[in-house]
């Protein structure tokens, strides 16, 4: 029998959802949390739990004027009046503290070029890039857009702005050039820090030629950075005189000294915008202090953190896991990271598992979605690196399947590693649920239970708590430090949002989920129209919207449905303008699927594509994506009494199976 066969075998015993498995024995002996002592003390006091955790793991340079202050509930303000600067407690005291040479970030090229990034030198180009900014003019409170690869240049960025009191806007570098600004132009950005080009699989995108024509139209942005491709400073990027700056010009006739605004814990510290259940994105944002206290503990607390640990996270920064658990929280703790620039599979489908290898990587944080894309790919590239050097290992950004989780702890794991399944959102900062690894019995399936600070409650519509073991609706029933302050500039979306179903005291997080009898949670899936791809949020309007941007296309319907290897996948529904329906239905396929990706990025192409004379609606004109949904998943359809043309859903059914 086979390595393959043999762990085939293994996993086909080990899939059964629920089935307890405690942390091991020797992790549990000398982990930082070993009993519940810290969900006892938040739950008997939360405000001095958390006033007692702050003080602990930051530094403050004045004192805030209370805890909490839920006069203006829902928006509620944490340590208001206290005063706090993101980048000094990132960077400036770790260097005063005599570990300048600590390694912030082992930074890895696609191409297999490496750098060693240390605490003194992120510190230098950040004040360095702090004084740039500020001599174009850009201050507290304004915005800064940052569009670049996973290279330290994009924490640098970040914490300049931090330093500045400016607001960072970071866009996942996967989005088009026209999401960046669209994203540019709802925040009025001031700034914008871009690349000369990315690389992705051995291509190169000339991000800023792509920028420039719309760059030209903005009304807002004055000055443009621009950093030179990883590996190769030679691209000859277009710069408009006056308006853009080389990266390293830049930061070479800069002071090197930028003295820290005197931000507070209210100052905002970043927007990072997150596809709602309308085409227009939400601007979710972040206060400093509160943000801060709930990463830094849960990054210190949820991981293990060593002193010695080297830490891996998998994501972009362009998403809120790397804001909060690649530059933030690791930072916060004085960590050293590893960073790497290029896909899960380039230039080989084992490059994850040879980066753990090289740097001797102690904690891996990944997406169920990779390692299922792993399973697939086999065993044996993971096997054939060493790994003995890990301790724990991470999931976040979708729930994970029994079967992914226990070949993630057999295989990657060794089955010596325990996991952490995180359950948290852009709009909660940083984790909410999840199994502390010294403490708890982990449950293959479930996220686990709700970290200290955290109240989760299960509800019906009504608002009312359910049995254990029923679906309902999942809600946070006080408020936590790292939560949004708004949405930028919509204070009534925010509410609406997020406040107005449940009343200002309960935030609706929008998913479907159960509590099971021993406290453990299980989520579902979304409860609005959002699909989930590879554990990002897209909106069905936004998608739906560029499909109906394309001149052949009059009306467009899209839903999520399950994939194996992405969680969710977009399915798409579409009628076409007369002159589209001679178009060759897989030529037309191919160009929408493209269309999409221009207009939005290429995670947001649909998977599939059915073209139809009409979309189910109701006699008032909404359509029925459930309709749509269960059909594409199988199930039964439920009620189409409603209906304007029941007939239209026979002609999409037989589509949909003939596909």
């Amino acid at each position: 029998m086979t390595q393959q066969q043999t762990l085939e075998s293994l996993l086909a015993t080990r899939t059964k959802a629920g089935e307890d498995v405690p942390p091991p024995a020797d992790f549990a002996a000398h982990a930082l949390d070993r009993d519940d002592s810290a969900r006892e003390a938040a739950a008997a006091d939360p405000q001095a739990f958390w006033a007692s955790q702050t003080k602990e793991l930051l530094d403050w340079t004045s004192e805030w004027d209370q805890v909490l202050d839920d006069s203006k509930a829902p928006f509620y303000r944490w340590f208001p009046g206290g005063g706090i600067n993101a980048s000094t407690n990132a960077l400036d005291r770790h260097v005063a503290a005599g570990r300048g040479d600590r390694v912030a970030y082992h930074w890895a090229g696609e191409e297999g070029e490496t750098r060693d990034i240390t605490y003194a030198e992120l510190l230098d180009t950040t004040e360095r890039l702090a004084n740039v900014l500020r001599s174009r003019g850009v201050g507290k409170g304004d915005v800064v857009g940052i569009f670049l690869p996973m290279v330290p240049e994009v924490a640098a960025a970040m914490l300049a702005c931090a330093r500045i009191g400016a607001i960072h806007n970071v866009v996942f570098g996967g989005f088009s050039v026209e999401s960046v600004i669209e994203r540019m132009e709802v925040s009025k950005a001031k700034a914008l820090i871009t690349a000369a080009g990315a690389r992705r699989k051995g291509k190169l995108a000339e991000t800023k030629a792509q920028l420039d024509p719309l760059l030209e139209k903005s009304e807002t942005i004055e000055t443009v950075i621009v950093v030179p491709v990883a590996g190769d400073s030679t691209l000859d990027a277009p710069m408009k005189e006056g308006r853009d700056l080389h990266f390293e010009e830049a930061i070479a006739a800069a002071e090197p000294h930028a003295e820290p605004e005197a931000t507070t814990s209210e100052t905002p510290l970043f927007i990072l915008y997150s596809s709602g259940s309308t085409a227009k994105p939400k601007g979710i944002q972040h206060a400093t202090g509160g943000y801060l206290t709930g990463v830094a503990w849960t990054y210190r607390h949820m991981f293990d953190i060593k002193d010695d640990d080297v830490y891996f996270c998998s994501a972009d920064v362009g998403w809120v896991t790397g804001h909060s658990y690649i530059v933030y929280g690791p930072l916060m703790a004085g960590a050293t990271s590893v960073m790497y620039e290029g896909a899960p599979d380039y230039p080989h489908k084992g490059i994850w598992w040879e980066l753990v290898e090289r740097y001797k990587a102690t904690i891996f944080y990944t997406a169920p979605t990779a390692i299922r894309a792993a399973m697939k790919w086999g065993a044996e590239l993971v096997t054939a690196h060493d790994r003995s050097s890990l301790r724990l290992l991470g999931t976040v950004g979708e729930p994970i399947n029994p079967k992914a989780w226990h070949w993630y702890s057999e295989v990657v794991g060794e089955g010596r590693c325990p996991i952490v399944d995180t359950w948290w959102q852009t709009e909660t900062g940083h984790c909410m649920v999840t199994t502390l690894p010294g403490v708890d019995t982990m449950r293959p399936g479930s996220c686990g239970k709700p970290l200290p600070g955290v109240k989760v409650e299960v509800v019906d519509e009504d608002g009312n708590e359910v049995e254990r073991g029923t679906q309902g609706l999942l809600t946070i029933k006080e408020p936590w430090p790292g939560m949004l302050q708004t949405l930028y500039g919509d204070d009534d979306r925010y509410v609406s949002t997020y406040f107005e179903k449940f009343g200002p005291q309960t935030y609706f997080v929008g998913d479907f989920a159960r509590m099971d009898p021993d406290g453990y949670l299980w989520v579902i899936g979304r409860a609005d129209d959002v699909i989930k791809v590879s554990g990002h949020r897209l909106s069905t309007a936004e998608v739906e919207s560029a499909l109906v941007s394309h001149p052949a296309v009059a009306e467009a319907a899209v839903v999520g449905q399950d994939d194996e290897d992405t969680g969710q996948a977009i399915a798409a529904f579409v009628t076409l303008e007369g002159h589209g329906s001679d178009a060759d239905p897989e030529e037309l396929t191919a160009e929408l699927r493209e269309h999409v990706a221009e207009r939005i990025g290429k995670l947001a192409r649909p998977k599939s594509i059915v073209f139809t004379s009409d979309l189910p609606k109701t006699r008032s004109g909404k359509i029925m994506r459930r309709i749509l949904r269960n059909l594409v998943e199988g199930k039964d359809l439920g009620d189409t009494s409603t209906l304007k043309d029941p007939a239209i859903v026979d002609e999409i059914a037989a589509q949909v199976k003939g596909g």
